[in-house]
C-alpha cells in the first residue's frame, strides 16, 4: 500500500492526504480549489510546477488558473506550441519566429516563403489548431541530458536552441513533445491541448499575429488595438540585430566567449547616439513653432538619461533647453487621489496640478519672470523658494513624466507648440526562435537593480510593487504611446548580460517562505541562460549610456 503524504492546498488554506506519487492534476480534482477557472498550473512550495507534477513528500500547493499571471504565461507558451506544430505541418522548409508584442497580440515572422504569408494560408493555420485543440492532445515533457537535448534540436534543424544550450551548465535540461513536433519553452506549459479554447490567428502586416484571452475575463479575446508606431521601431531594431548577427541569445552569448561583446557595446551606443541625434534634428526642424518637448515612458525606460542626452544633442543645434520633471507638479498629498485599495494614487493624472503645470509653461513661454515649484516628497507638498526663473524667446522646455502624452496633462497649451516623444526599453534580441523577451522583464530588471542600489530596496520590495506599475502603465502611458511625434527604443543590445551580474545576487536573497520566491526564481532561470559578461567589459560601457542610470557609473545627476 503506497505512502500517504499531507499536502496544504493554499487556495482554501485546508490539509489533504493523498498517496505518494499522485499528480497534481488528480489533486486538483479532488480538493475545493475555489478557482474561478480550470487550474492550469501550480506553485508547490513557492516553485512553478506543472500539473503532471508528482508529489513524493508533504507540500504546500497553490493552483492557479488562466486569470493570474502565471497561469496566463503557461496559456500563452502552449497556444504557441499548437500554433508551431500546426505551421511546420503546412511550411516544412519555412521557419516561424515568435518576434514581439504588439496590439495585445504575438507578431510572428516568418522565414522562408519570400518572408510573407497570405491570408488563406493563416486561416488554415488556425483551423489546423482549431483540430489540435480538439483532440485534447497532452504536452508532454522529458528530461534529457544536455548533450542529448542538442542533438534532438540539431537533428529538427533548431540550431537556435543548440546555441542556447551550449552555454548552459546545466546536466539535464527539458524537452517538450506535442505528438511529432519537439520544442523548448523558457517555463511550464498547460497539461493539454483542450485547456486552450480562446485564440484568434490573423494577418498582420507580413506575419501573423497570434491573440489571447483578455486576463480579467478569459472567456473573450483581449480586445486588440493599433500600434502601428510601436510595431514600426520594434521592426527596425529587429532588422538591426539581424544585420549585426546577434538576434538571440545565443549569438549574444558567443560575441561573449569570443571576447567580440566589446563591438556590440560600441554599436549599440553608437545607435543610441545616432537616433538622438536625428530627434534632435526632428524637433529643429519644427523650430519656428516647437516650444515644448513632452517626453513620456513607462517605468525604468531610461527617461531621464534620455531626457538629458537630447538636451545636449538640441544644444549642439543651437538651442538653450530647460528640464523640467512632473514630479514637482505632485498636487498635495492629501489631496492625492486614492486608487481601489485605499491607497495613494500618484500615478494617475489627477495626481498632476495641470492648472499649475500649465500656467508655468505659458508664463514662461510668454517670457514673464515666475517662481517654479519643487516638490518635497517627505512633506509630501510643493515648495517654493523664493528664486525667479524667466528665459528667453529660444529657450524650448523639455518635460519629463510619464503623463507626458497626455492630451490633459497640457490641454492649455496649443498642439503645434509641442513635440511629443515615447520612450521605452523595447527588447530586440529572442531567447530563441521561439521564446521571445518580454520588454517587462528588462525593465524590471533595470529596476530591481536600481532600487537596490540607490533607493536601498530588496528584490521582494521591487516585484510586490511591480504588478501595481504596471497596472498604471497600462491604464495612462500605452494608452497615449501612438499620440508621440517620434519613439526612442532604449533597449541595449547588451544590457540583459550586464544586468545579470548585479541582478543575480539580489533575486537570490528571496527566500523560499516569501510569496515573491516564484517571481525571482523565473527571473533567475531566465538569466541563467546569458553568458556572464566580465566586470572589465561592463567598465567599456560610456558614462553617458542610457544603462548606466541604473548600474551607477554615470556622468549626469539624478
Amino acid at each position: 500500500m503506497p505512502k500517504h503524504l499531507t499536502i496544504t492546498c493554499v487556495n482554501d488554506n485546508k490539509k489533504y492526504s493523498f498517496p505518494a506519487g499522485t499528480d497534481l492534476l488528480t489533486i486538483s480534482k479532488k480538493i475545493k480549489h475555489n478557482l474561478q477557472f480550470p487550474p492550469i498550473g501550480a506553485k508547490v512550495n513557492n516553485e512553478v510546477q506543472e500539473l503532471s507534477y508528482e508529489i513524493y513528500n508533504p507540500k504546500h500547493i497553490e493552483f492557479v488558473d488562466i486569470s493570474e499571471p502565471l497561469g496566463l504565461r503557461m496559456y500563452k507558451r502552449s497556444l504557441t506550441f499548437v500554433l508551431i506544430k500546426a505551421f511546420n505541418e503546412r511550411f516544412p522548409n519555412a521557419t516561424l519566429k515568435i518576434s514581439h508584442s504588439v496590439s495585445r497580440g504575438l507578431y510572428c515572422e516568418i522565414e522562408g516563403l519570400d518572408g510573407i504569408i497570405y491570408a488563406d494560408d493563416v486561416d488554415k493555420i488556425k483551423n489546423r489548431m482549431m483540430e489540435i485543440i480538439s483532440a485534447n492532445i497532452p504536452f508532454v515533457r522529458e528530461e534529457v541530458y544536455n548533450d542529448d537535448a542538442i542533438e534532438i534540436y540539431r537533428k529538427n534543424n533548431q540550431e537556435d536552441k543548440c546555441k542556447l544550450f551550449q552555454n548552459r551548465k546545466l546536466m539535464y535540461t527539458s524537452v517538450y513533445h506535442l505528438e511529432d513536433t519537439v520544442d523548448y519553452f523558457y517555463g511550464y506549459l498547460a497539461p493539454s491541448t483542450g485547456y486552450l479554447n480562446v485564440f484568434d490567428l490573423i494577418k498582420h502586416h507580413e506575419g501573423m499575429l497570434l491573440c489571447f484571452p483578455n486576463q480579467e475575463n478569459p472567456k473573450v479575446l483581449e480586445e486588440q488595438k493599433k500600434e502601428e508606431k510601436i510595431f514600426e521601431i520594434f521592426s527596425e531594431h529587429k532588422k538591426w540585430a539581424k544585420i549585426l548577427g546577434v538576434e538571440n541569445v545565443g549569438n549574444l552569448n558567443e560575441l561573449i566567449d569570443n571576447k567580440r561583446i566589446g563591438e556590440i557595446i560600441k554599436i549599440s551606443e553608437a545607435l543610441h547616439e545616432k537616433r538622438i541625434a536625428q530627434i534632435a534634428d526632428q524637433i529643429c526642424n519644427k523650430k519656428d513653432k516647437v516650444k515644448l518637448v513632452l517626453i513620456s515612458g513607462p517605468s525604468s525606460s531610461g527617461k531621464t538619461s534620455f531626457c538629458k542626452r537630447l538636451s545636449i544633442q538640441l544644444q549642439v543645434l543651437g538651442f538653450k533647453t530647460m528640464l523640467i520633471s512632473l514630479d514637482d507638479y505632485f498636487v498635495e498629498r492629501e489631496e492625492t487621489p486614492l486608487d481601489e485599495n485605499g491607497e495613494f494614487d500618484f500615478e494617475c493624472l489627477e495626481a498632476i496640478d495641470t492648472k499649475l503645470f500649465n500656467k508655468c509653461m505659458l508664463a514662461l513661454m510668454n517670457g514673464e519672470e515666475i517662481e517654479l515649484p519643487k516638490f518635497d516628497f517627505a512633506q509630501g507638498l510643493k515648495t517654493f523658494n523664493g528664486k525667479k526663473t524667466q528665459i528667453n524667446n529660444g529657450t524650448l522646455f523639455i518635460v519629463e513624466g510619464i503623463h507626458g502624452l497626455n492630451p490633459g496633462l497640457s490641454q492649455m497649451i496649443n498642439d503645434d507648440l509641442k513635440f511629443k516623444i515615447y520612450v521605452s526599453a523595447l527588447t530586440q534580441i529572442s531567447i530563441d526562435n521561439h521564446n521571445r523577451i518580454p520588454t517587462t522583464d528588462n525593465r524590471l530588471l533595470r529596476r530591481m537593480v536600481r532600487d537596490y542600489k540607490y533607493r536601498g530596496y530588496s528584490a521582494i520590495d521591487t516585484i510586490k510593487r511591480w504588478p501595481s506599475v504596471r497596472r498604471g502603465e497600462e491604464k495612462h502611458i500605452f494608452t497615449f504611446q501612438e499620440e508621440a511625434n517620434a519613439i526612442f527604443n532604449s533597449a541595449l543590445l547588451y544590457e540583459i548580460a550586464v544586468l545579470k551580474r548585479h541582478a543575480m545576487p539580489i533575486l537570490n536573497e528571496v527566500p523560499q517562505m516569501a510569496p515573491h520566491f516564484t517571481e525571482s526564481r523565473r527571473l533567475i532561470k531566465f538569466l541563467s541562460y546569458f553568458a556572464d559578461v566580465p566586470e572589465y567589459v561592463e567598465k567599456e560601457i560610456p558614462p553617458t549610456s542610457i544603462i548606466r542610470e541604473f548600474l551607477g557609473g554615470s556622468s549626469f545627476k539624478y
